[in-house]
């Protein structure tokens, strides 16, 4: 099929640069461009496209699907493919989830959780309103510092990521409030263990649920594995746990956002079993459909779907590409994929391999103050100097230079760039999520090319007028410390006063 000469028509989020590769063709893990480049997804798009690009199965299930009923209105009709995902949705779980709703997106960025966590947020207030003596006022979601969840007005309240949620600000809800996240490498106290930790973040929690009102609190909703905007945080062992035990004695709902570490993401099918315990309310999305068909889903625990039979109420909330069949019917041949390839195996193995080989080459790296994740599910973080923690200055743009280097010519490597991990502002990391069908090979090669790009940024860096105001901004920033520089050496960075 020919398609009209681009005349730059499409809106991009930067309104003044456009993506620079286009794209002609996928294969396996490779994206091909038109001048003739193969670009090393070791990012599966935005933790999307796990199977990579090219799983014949799943393309078959959405020609046929295609082919017999492309759409159909989700309150009129019901399909086999969408019946057949929420069933395989709901087996996953052992019996701890009872129902799914499928929503029409998926796809595409971090802003694709939206609709989801939208739908589990109403789902939850239903709740609420639905119960025997019914509890209106629990209309108040308690968040974390540093979370996202989403780019609509109705997840941007839950939302820390400060720079896509302030411009918005005067249009937003402020029904919401948040507590820190649980990020041992910012947020674990010098001499305080895991247990000591977790006990200080659950009592935090308790605290405002005081604060705010025990009555007026909906619900905790919460990422099991941070995603982009904090970089792979983990949870330590037993903090999900505390944290529902707080949720249960107020009377409140835990909704845990596992759009981008879910669905095998992190070496099993999702997060919240590494964390044992069972949400109120899973959200998925990405790696459901693996980038085949735009979908997400809200996987909701027998006790609330109890709850909405014995009022006899309804949902009111319905979308036109709800439960789409297509959409479906590439999710449930996903999932079928990831289970009988034996893939989250793979996950775990491949995910082991990546930990040791990207530790190994960038932990020694003296602005690499962090790797953390789970699977292949993996944050580098770079820090100005690894003892203070201290981030680069927000003006440097240097996660931007990371994933620029990364697409240019002779790297090609797609890495997942952000910011604000810090204060919402300030702090750069990539993550690195690659497709679960990566080799030892493909890991090898994803692991020589994130080295290159990292070495050769800061080696652009050392002598540039950027570096320059970096310097002057730390020099004001910290008048009585040694000002850090960069020397090059032959083959590697170093740190100098």
């Amino acid at each position: 099929m020919e398609f009209p000469t681009a005349q730059d028509s499409l809106l991009y989020k930067n309104f003044h640069k456009n993506p620079a590769a286009l794209l002609e063709s996928a294969t396996g893990i490779y994206l091909h461009t038109s001048d003739g480049r193969s670009i090393l997804d070791a990012t599966s798009g935005a933790a999307v496209a796990c199977l990579g690009y090219d799983h014949k199965g799943v393309q078959q299930a959405v020609v046929d699907q295609l082919f017999s009923v492309p759409y159909c209105h989700p309150g009129f009709y019901k399909t086999q493919a969408a019946e057949g995902l929420a069933d395989f949705l709901v087996q996953s779980t052992n019996g701890r989830m009872s129902k799914a709703v499928l929503c029409g997106s998926g796809m595409a960025p971090p802003e694709s959780r939206s609709e989801a966590v939208e739908v589990a947020l109403k789902l939850a207030k239903t709740h609420f309103s639905h119960l025997v003596t019914p509890e209106p006022e629990r209309s108040h979601f308690i968040a974390r510092v540093g979370a996202w969840h989403g780019a609509t007005l109705g997840v941007l309240t839950l939302g820390d990521f400060k720079v896509r949620k302030e411009p918005f600000a005067q249009l937003i809800s402020q029904n919401a409030s948040r507590v820190s996240a649980c990020s041992t490498y910012r947020g674990l106290r010098l001499g305080e263990d895991d247990e000591a930790y977790v006990r200080r973040l659950a009592q935090e929690l308790d605290d405002e649920f005081q604060r705010v009102g025990p009555q007026k609190v909906c619900a905790f909703v919460a990422e099991t594995v941070g995603g982009s905007s904090s970089g792979c945080a983990l949870p330590v062992r037993g903090y999900f746990r505390a944290m529902k035990a707080v949720c249960e004695k107020y009377g409140a709902l835990l909704i845990l956002d596992e759009v981008m570490c879910g669905m095998g993401r992190t070496g099993t099918l999702h997060a919240w079993e590494h964390a044992d315990v069972v949400p109120d309310m899973a959200v998925v999305g990405k790696g459901l459909g693996a980038g085949f068909a735009p979908i997400s889903a809200v996987i909701i625990n027998a006790r609330l779907v109890d709850s909405f039979k014995a009022s006899g109420k309804g949902f009111a909330h319905g979308q036109t590409y709800m439960a789409h069949p297509q959409a479906a019917a590439a999710g449930l041949a996903v999932q079928r994929a990831i289970r009988d390839e034996n893939l989250l195996e793979r996950v775990r193995v491949m995910g082991a391999h990546l930990e040791r080989e990207l530790k190994a080459a960038l932990l020694p790296h003296p602005y690499v103050g962090d790797i953390r994740g789970r699977g292949l599910f993996w944050a580098v973080e770079f820090v100005v100097d690894k003892q203070s923690k201290a981030p680069f200055p927000q003006s440097l743009d240097l996660h931007a230079k990371m994933h620029a280097r990364g697409m240019a010519k002779g790297y090609e490597i797609a890495l997942f760039n952000a910011n604000g991990g810090y204060d919402g502002y300030a702090g750069d990391h990539f993550l690195i999520c690659p497709p679960f069908i990566v080799t030892e090979d493909d890991v090898n090669e994803i692991v020589a090319r994130t080295r290159r790009v990292v070495e050769d940024t800061f080696d652009e860096l050392a002598n540039s007028v950027a570096w320059e105001k970096v310097v002057m901004e730390m020099e004001i920033a910290n008048k009585s410390k040694p000002v850090v520089d960069i020397a090059v050496g032959e083959s590697e960075l170093v740190t100098v006063a």
